[in-house]
């Protein structure tokens, strides 16, 4: 059995160190893909550029991501994790002192695409290397590390923005949003330069070019035109762009096939699909994560623009979703996860959707001038529902995937995560700029935005029906 020579017999001796390490680069990927939305409007209204770019600002990220992220673990198979690591680390640092140095909206929008592919380099090595610095015991624990750094900076992401932009610390406004990365960084780069461990395993898997380009071109052909459709008319090469992002999406699937059936190594194990748990719990991630994204977009558009909140007004008034998110989490992992399994998150997509439906209603009610402590119950709720949605999604989804096909598994389902992220940010922006656009008041706007976020949880619920009822149980048929 092949295993990395440094880290046999015993875990290595500086893994909780190391572990340190690896959430400094967590914590980076996690603040930047939360904070732009709260600066957007500031940063449009100093670089200018249409509304599209409040857009591109989180959707570039999240598209670089996702398409990074299927190819990102692999390159830690070829050249070494820690090497990749530290290489990630940099251009993420890099990525993002050229945001904070950006003089136009297609120079910021370029530096996101960068910062999102190096990240994709960056996070799978992090991954991998916990479990091979800690025994099985440990790795419970260091796992569970995530959590709460995950939930803190939900929390307090959205409030640092603001109050970063707010603050103008030595001039700097909102570019500050992304040069506190540095120093950050700087401390990820020392520290795993000096503490991680190299490894690799003794059979590294090829990488499929092919199927890199395949999929990154078919997610842009899907993406781009959602987002500059509504710009420029909806002219008919924006359809013909989406209708070809369907048909390469399906010559990558065959020849992932192909490369599997003649004995290569496919970006995505096609066995991986036959599952009925694998692939309902993508499309319901694939749902669920564009009406979660999109969300947080419009809120703060709708906040800063349409009530004449200040960022740092905007990050405080989503805080209580973010808490209630916490809260969610800490009640799932009291026992009712592995109680109620796939119960527990069509519970948390139904909480969430009451959560959103009243935030509609209460801006409906009280108009523009509504006030942040009126929409916080509201607010709480949708946060407490997908905190309980979101503690057993992964573990539900994987239930059914064969010890052999974890890693191919687990790369797909974050890069489909990161995909919804980009989908929703295209898709309910540009509904609700069209909305602006004809007509509608923000409030108005606002809450036929809050409708369709309304009927994608409801489909997260029904699609939930396709994932095992528990994850320790194996699917059927699977």
């Amino acid at each position: 059995m092949a295993s990395p020579t440094l880290l046999a017999p015993a875990p290595y001796r500086w893994r909780w160190a190391a572990l340190f390490v690896i959430l400094a680069a967590e914590v980076m990927d996690l603040l930047d893909s939360l904070i732009t939305n709260v600066a957007a409007p500031t940063i449009r209204a100093e670089l200018g550029g249409d509304a599209s770019l409040i857009q591109w600002l989180g959707a570039g990220y999240t598209l670089a991501m996702a398409v990074g992220l299927v190819t990102g673990g692999r390159l830690g198979d070829l050249y070494g994790r820690k090497r990749m690591f530290v290489v990630g680390v940099l251009g993420f640092v890099i990525g993002s002192l050229l945001c904070g140095l950006a003089v136009s909206p297609e120079m910021l929008v370029g530096a996101r695409v960068l910062q999102g592919l190096f990240g994709a380099v960056m996070l799978p090595q992090g991954l991998g290397m916990i479990k091979e610095m800690f025994s099985p015991k440990e790795m419970a624990v260091a796992f569970g590390a995530f959590g709460p750094i995950m939930g803190l900076s939900a929390v307090g992401g959205p409030v640092l923005a603001g109050w970063l932009v707010d603050a103008d610390l030595f001039g700097t406004g909102w570019r500050m949003i992304f040069l506190i990365n540095l120093p950050l960084g700087l401390i990820a780069l020392a520290g795993a330069v000096r503490l991680l461990p190299e490894s690799r395993p003794e059979q590294a898997a090829r990488l499929d070019l092919v199927g890199v380009g395949l999929v990154s071109t078919a997610a842009a052909l899907l993406i781009y035109p959602l987002v500059q459709g509504r710009e420029l008319g909806w002219p008919v090469w924006t359809f013909a762009s989406m209708a070809a992002s369907v048909a390469i999406f399906v010559v990558f699937g065959r020849h992932e096939s192909r490369r599997h059936r003649a004995g290569g190594d496919p970006l995505v194990l096609p066995t991986l699909f036959r599952k009925r748990a694998f692939t309902g719990g993508l499309v319901a991630g694939l749902v669920f994560f564009s009406a979660l994204t999109g969300f947080s977009l419009v809120f703060t558009l709708y906040a800063q623009l349409g009530l004449g909140y200040s960022p740092l007004k905007s990050g405080l008034a989503g805080l209580p979703q973010a808490v209630g998110t916490v809260i969610g989490f800490v009640v799932a992992g009291a026992g009712l996860t592995a109680r109620f399994g796939r119960r527990l998150l069509q519970a948390g997509a139904m909480i969430m959707a009451v959560g959103v439906a009243g935030f509609g209603l209460t801006i409906h009610a009280v108009g523009v001038g509504v006030t942040p402590w009126q929409t916080a119950p509201a607010l709480a709720v949708a946060g407490a529902g997908m905190g309980l949605l979101m503690a057993p999604f992964f573990d539900l989804v994987l239930a059914g995937v064969d010890q052999e096909e974890t890693g191919s598994a687990s790369g797909t389902l974050t890069a489909i995560q990161q995909l919804g992220a980009a989908l929703g940010t295209a898709v309910l922006g540009t509904l609700f700029f069209d909305l602006l656009g004809g007509g509608r008041t923000f409030g108005a706007a606002m809450q036929i935005t809050v409708g369709v976020e309304v009927g994608l949880l409801v489909l997260t619920f029904v699609l939930g029906f396709l994932l095992p009822m528990r994850a320790r149980e194996e699917e059927a048929g699977g």
